[in-house]
C-alpha cells in the first residue's frame, strides 16, 4: 500500500509497506425496518439535485466560506516533505517504553525490503533486536503525517503508527481515587498468589474469537425460528467479599492448573503410543 525508504543518518533502505491486520467479526447490512430490504448509500449533489457517481467527485479544501480549491494526487505528491516517500527515523529508544504517549497504537504494518536494500534492512533489524531498541519515526500515510515506531518482528520489521500527543485525551476528568484506597497486606498477598497461579506462556494461536462464534450461534437459532435466551451478567465483587473471592479464585486456578498438567501428561503418553496430540488452551 506504500513504497518508499527507511532513512536515518545517510543510510537509505528502500522498502514496501503492507497492512499487518484485517478486520474480523460478523458483518451486518443496513435494512429498511418496514420491508427488510437493503438500503443504498448514494452520493447526492444538492446544487444539481441529483444522485451522482463517486467517480464524478474530486477532493476539495474550503479555503474561505463556500469557496474550495481542488487538490489532486499530483498536488499531494508535490508536497515538499521528506516523509511523503520516506520513513524518517528521528531517534532510537529502549523497547520498554515509559508512560508517555508512545503506547497509543493506531495501526500495524509489515515492512518488506527491496532487494537492493536487503542487507541494510537486516543490519538495522539485528541491531535493534540485540540492543532492545525501537526506532521512533515519521511517515505520511492517508494524506497526513503520522508518528510511528519501528521494531524487529520475526524475519521482518513492524511499523506501528502512534497517536500524536494532542490526540490523546486527558485523564483529568476521570474519577481515579488510587491515593484514597487502602490495600491490606493479606489482600495483596492473595492477589499475588492468584496472578502467579494464572501465569503461563502466551501464544495467540491458541485463542479464537469466541464472541463471533457465539453470535453466529444466536443468528443460526433465529434463522431456525428459535428465540435466544438472555444471558445472566456477572455482578461486581463487593468490597466486603473481596478476600473470599480472591481465595476462591486461587483455589479454582490451582485446581484448573493441576487438571491441565494431568491432561498434558496424558497427551504425552498418547503421543508415545502413536495417538494424535490434542492442542490444549493455556491460561495466560
Amino acid at each position: 500500500m506504500w513504497r518508499g525508504a527507511i532513512q536515518f543518518g545517510l543510510v537509505t533502505i528502500p522498502v514496501k509497506l503492507y497492512l499487518a491486520t484485517e478486520q474480523g467479526g460478523i458483518g451486518f447490512n443496513l435494512l429498511h425496518a418496514s420491508c427488510l430490504n437493503r438500503i443504498q448509500m448514494k452520493v447526492y449533489c444538492p446544487y444539481h439535485d441529483e444522485v451522482i457517481q463517486r467517480s464524478e467527485t474530486v477532493r476539495g479544501y474550503e479555503w474561505s466560506k463556500g469557496k474550495y480549491v481542488v487538490v489532486t494526487e499530483e498536488d499531494i505528491d508535490a508536497v515538499p516533505l521528506k516523509t511523503m516517500r520516506a520513513i524518517e527515523i528521528e531517534m532510537f529508544i529502549t523497547t520498554a517504553r515509559d508512560s508517555g504517549g508512545t503506547q497509543f497504537v493506531k495501526q500495524a504494518y509489515y515492512l518488506e525490503p527491496e532487494q537492493i536494500g536487503a542487507k541494510a534492512f537486516y543490519l538495522l533489524k539485528s541491531v535493534l533486536a540485540e540492543q532492545g531498541k525501537s526506532a521512533i519515526c515519521k511517515i505520511v500515510l492517508k494524506d497526513r503525517e503520522q508518528l510511528a515506531a519501528l521494531n524487529p518482528f520475526n524475519n521482518s520489521m513492524l511499523l506501528t503508527t502512534l497517536h500524536w500527543p494532542d490526540e490523546v485525551r486527558s485523564m483529568e476528568e476521570l474519577n481515579l481515587p488510587e491515593d484514597q484506597i487502602e490495600i491490606k497486606a493479606s489482600e495483596k498477598k492473595m492477589a499475588e498468589q492468584l496472578v502467579a497461579s494464572m501465569t503461563g506462556d502466551f501464544s495467540a494461536d491458541e485463542y479464537a474469537d469466541e464472541y463471533r462464534q457465539a453470535l453466529m450461534a444466536v443468528i443460526e437459532r433465529k434463522v431456525a425460528g428459535e428465540k435466544p435466551e438472555p444471558q445472566e451478567r456477572a455482578e461486581p465483587t463487593n468490597i466486603t467479599d473481596l478476600m473470599a473471592a480472591l481465595e476462591a479464585s486461587v483455589a479454582a486456578a490451582r485446581t484448573e492448573r493441576k487438571a491441565s498438567e494431568a491432561g498434558s501428561k496424558g497427551d504425552a503418553k498418547a503421543v508415545e503410543a502413536g495417538a494424535p496430540r490434542q492442542r490444549r488452551r493455556k491460561t495466560a
